[in-house]
């Protein structure tokens, strides 16, 4: 796009501003050609094929990110259309929008499998290893947990709510009571009286 062009549709001085053509023409993103002297956008990419798009996707992958779908098509028109082939192809993964279904960003496919339902194999070692754990009987476990001095976790049942409202009954607060701390650790029994507080200097 010529200058004057530029500064007609952004209605922006310019030609008749020195201080801020400087300012544009030094602006990183601001492209000047001089043999045609025309001015153009530097977008962030510069690749025109769906090979070197891929690339630039795993690049990305690798350092922990994805690619914003709309950045792409900033910088290549066909990026959209070359991205839904790669997806179809396996070579990346693609999230959407709920709403509408449309691209937001994409990722290299780092673990495409070689058979139809992708994912890597896992070895033999590991499948064995996973088949051979056993899950033990309710009766071992509680068993167990007994021997530990621990208890299978009972399943919650909600408390009743106090009532509220003018049918209310009211009546004097009782104090509350002092709960008895359980000592679970054990080891120190006969050492430390874990039921005192601690005051420095005394054994």
């Amino acid at each position: 796009m010529r200058l004057q062009e530029l500064a007609i549709v952004t209605d922006t001085p310019l030609l008749s501003d020195p201080t801020l053509l400087e300012k544009f023409k030094a602006h990183d993103r601001v492209v000047h050609d001089p043999k045609t002297d025309l001015y153009s956008y530097r977008n962030d990419y510069t690749f025109k094929t769906k090979a070197a798009l891929l690339t630039e996707i795993q690049r990305h992958t690798r350092h922990g990110g994805g690619l914003s779908v709309r950045t792409l098509k900033d910088s290549w028109r066909d990026a959209p259309a070359a991205i839904e082939e790669l997806e179809r192809a396996g070579d990346v993964l693609v999230t959407r929008t709920v709403k509408d279904g449309q691209m937001r960003l994409v990722f290299w496919n780092e673990v495409r499998g070689e058979e139809e339902g992708g994912g890597m194999g896992v070895e033999k070692e590991f499948q064995d290893l996973w088949r051979g754990l056993t899950v033990p009987d309710d009766t071992d476990l509680l068993r167990s947990l007994a021997q530990e001095g621990l208890h299978a976790m009972a399943s919650h049942t909600p408390l009743p709510k106090a009532p509220t409202g003018p049918g209310r009954k009211k009546g004097k607060k009782t104090a509350s009571r002092h709960r008895a701390s359980r000592i679970t650790n054990v080891h120190l029994k006969g050492e430390v009286d874990l039921t005192r507080d601690y005051v420095p200097g005394e054994g």
